[in-house]
């Protein structure tokens, strides 16, 4: 018991500090300690690190504003790789900007066409690597397929088929893309693209999440339940932040496109 006794002892200074800093102060379980079953006083700190995050969790009432849960990435590397989720979910809002920035702009450029994806024989293409790209005049884009001529017809659906209010039209290996004006019309179009964008970005990043929260509850024969009660709220809170995120993205594109 005395041996027990000078194993947590330092932990109501310790708990002072970051999570990190207690668990690393902390020395392992000297032999006869309660706490080798669980992994020695480190572990011992860091359930006690998220046992008080729980219970300041909980003591929160019914319509206040709750804590927000940060756990120590470190602690739980074991269970699920905290960086790595939240690397995935940014990728998502990042493809989302890509996605604005390239297919919803008001004006149509020759870059904007350089990325739609023409699906031939052979596979799916960038457009610019099938043919030529360029602006006959401020009202006329032409794509020249001479390089490619058996993927002319290919490329002409995916144009018409790219969401951008593209109306092109064939002659020999060339395609004539005539530029629509910029209409009340089809401003309206392009902000309701950008939400059907924002709502397919938003399912991708539930993806994301579920994949994370079912990591989590694989281990849940193997540590507490209050350890997989916080690692859930925390994966939650980043998901949130991400859509928040898209949420600002698609206000600002949404301003831009209507005027």
């Amino acid at each position: 018991m005395a041996m027990a006794l000078r194993c947590f002892r330092r932990l109501p200074a310790l708990l002072c500090r970051s999570p990190s800093a207690a668990v690393q102060g902390l020395p392992w379980a000297p032999a006869g300690c309660p706490a080798v079953p669980l992994g020695g006083c480190r572990q011992c700190a860091h359930q006690m690190l998220l046992t008080r995050q729980l219970a300041t969790k909980k003591a929160k009432g019914k319509g206040q504003s709750q804590a927000r849960v940060n756990i120590s990435a470190a602690l739980v590397e074991d269970i699920i790789n905290l960086e790595e989720t939240s690397e995935d979910m940014q990728a998502v809002v990042e493809a989302l900007k890509e996605d604005f920035s390239r297919n919803l702009s008001v004006r149509t450029s020759p870059g904007a066409l350089n990325h739609i994806t023409v699906m031939t024989k052979d596979g799916k293409f960038p457009l610019n690597q099938l043919g030529q790209i360029s602006q006959k005049s401020p009202q006329l884009i032409i794509v020249n397929m001479a390089s490619f001529p058996e993927s002319t017809a290919a490329a002409t659906k995916a144009i018409r088929e790219s969401g951008m209010n593209l109306n092109p039209e064939v002659d020999g290996t060339m395609i004539r893309v005539p530029i629509p004006k910029v209409t009340r019309e089809h401003r309206e179009s392009l902000a309701k693209l950008a939400k059907q964008s924002t709502n397919k970005s938003k399912e991708a990043l539930r993806k994301v999440r579920s994949k994370s929260v079912n990591q989590v509850k694989k281990f849940k024969s193997k540590v507490s339940e209050d350890t997989i009660w916080l690692l859930e709220k925390q994966i939650q809170q980043m998901a949130d932040n991400a859509a928040a995120e898209m949420d600002k993205l698609l206000t600002a594109k949404t301003k831009e496109l209507l005027g």
